[in-house]
């Protein structure tokens, strides 16, 4: 309920006197205000004359309580104002001891191909992790890194929906010795089947916060893979208020720019519609996208028969290695896209450097930029 007024006087109208009409028309102008004209009622005085400047006063007065009163309704008292803060004290205060004291650095390599696999046994990562467009060839991969003694991890698909539960079982079947976790169906699939198989949340789990990770890792992740989305300074935070421990960061990577139901290998390299009709040409071609600068995007699927297109230049963190290392970060990951194993080795080697301290992160950074025919990039981390 709002009122206004207006002291007059009110005149004698010589030409236009005032008319229920007149005041609909003027009151009615609430076009940038949440509100709308329902009806008028008025008892207007015979010939009487009043400014329309002063009926737009008055409908400006009434519209201004009327707001007032909306704010005030709307505030609501936090029961507890200092959530946040009590919530990142507890996550504080579950920061292991042994997490303070240095640990050697280890580096894991994501693989998607065997060849791929054969070439990374060799230089020995502390983990190998498979990502196969074919989920069968896992039970391939398995005894390939036992016979090196080389810790192997398999990953699952991204997106899970019900009834999909058959694409974790030839992971199930292969025996791992971790698994690369995507999505929370396949947390709660391994963890009914597989209650003593390590799980990693990978970065597709989001974790952007230390209240996220630390409800992940409550959950019984071994460890957990940060958000691809932040940057350094929303990074390094992250780490800080947390346990190093807790993570493995991706320092070299295609980064996956987008992952659809759309099937371009169905599409366009077939008659078909998907999986059914389509022949699978996505197990003899290869498919790129092509910007209009030239830049070629590989476009790979998984074998719930989605897409991911992924970046076509590689994103580095090789600078940023001493600053993780500073903060207690010791877990670093490569990811292999459609490198050749002539590639591979010397990839490898120059993060390895890096990581040990024997090379010094920006020089690595440029020597990779001309190892590699397109460059690499920083991506969301952006040094400052």
């Amino acid at each position: 309920e709002a009122a206004a007024e207006w002291p007059g006087p009110i005149e004698e109208a010589k030409k236009y006197p005032l008319t229920a009409q007149n005041l609909r028309d003027q009151l009615g102008r609430l076009g940038d205000t949440p509100f709308e004209l329902a009806g008028v009622e008025a008892r207007v005085p015979a010939n009487a004359m009043v400014p329309r400047s002063v009926l737009n006063e008055l409908r400006r007065q009434v519209v201004g309580s009327l707001m007032q009163q909306r704010e005030a309704a709307s505030r609501v008292a936090l029961a507890e104002p200092d959530a946040l803060e009590r919530l990142r004290a507890e996550v504080a205060a579950r920061v292991h001891p042994s997490s303070l004291i240095p640990h050697p650095s280890q580096l894991t390599v994501l693989v998607r191909s065997l060849d791929q696999l054969d070439t990374v046994l060799q230089h020995r990562p502390a983990m190998v992790y498979c990502d196969f467009e074919d989920g069968r060839r896992y039970k391939d991969a398995v005894p390939r890194a036992r016979a090196a003694e080389v810790p192997i991890g398999l990953a699952t698909l991204r997106i899970l929906k019900p009834g999909e539960e058959g694409f974790l079982k030839p992971i199930l079947a292969a025996g791992p010795d971790a698994v690369l976790v995507r999505n929370l169906g396949a947390m709660l699939y391994f963890r009914e089947h597989a209650p003593d198989l390590e799980q990693i949340a990978d970065f597709s789990l989001n974790v952007a916060n230390e209240l996220t990770a630390d409800l992940l890792k409550r959950e019984g992740f071994a460890r957990l893979v940060p958000s691809y989305d932040l940057s350094w300074e929303q990074f390094a935070a992250l780490v800080r208020r947390s346990d190093p421990t807790w993570y493995e960061c991706v320092i070299h990577q295609h980064m996956p720019m987008f992952h659809m139901e759309h099937c371009v290998f169905a599409a366009f390299l077939s008659s078909g519609k998907d999986w059914r009709d389509c022949g699978r040409p996505c197990d003899r071609h290869k498919v790129e996208l092509r910007d209009r600068v030239g830049a070629s995007f590989p476009v790979t699927p998984d074998a719930g028969c989605r897409n991911t297109v992924f970046n076509a230049v590689a994103q580095s963190a090789a600078e940023y290695v001493p600053q993780m290392l500073a903060l207690g970060l010791r877990r670093f990951r490569v990811e292999l896209l459609r490198e050749s194993p002539e590639q591979v080795g010397p990839l490898l080697d120059a993060y390895r450097r890096v990581i040990e301290g024997r090379d010094d992160g920006r020089d690595t950074w440029r020597k990779l930029r001309a190892m590699n025919q397109l460059g690499v990039t920083r991506g969301t981390l952006r040094l400052v």
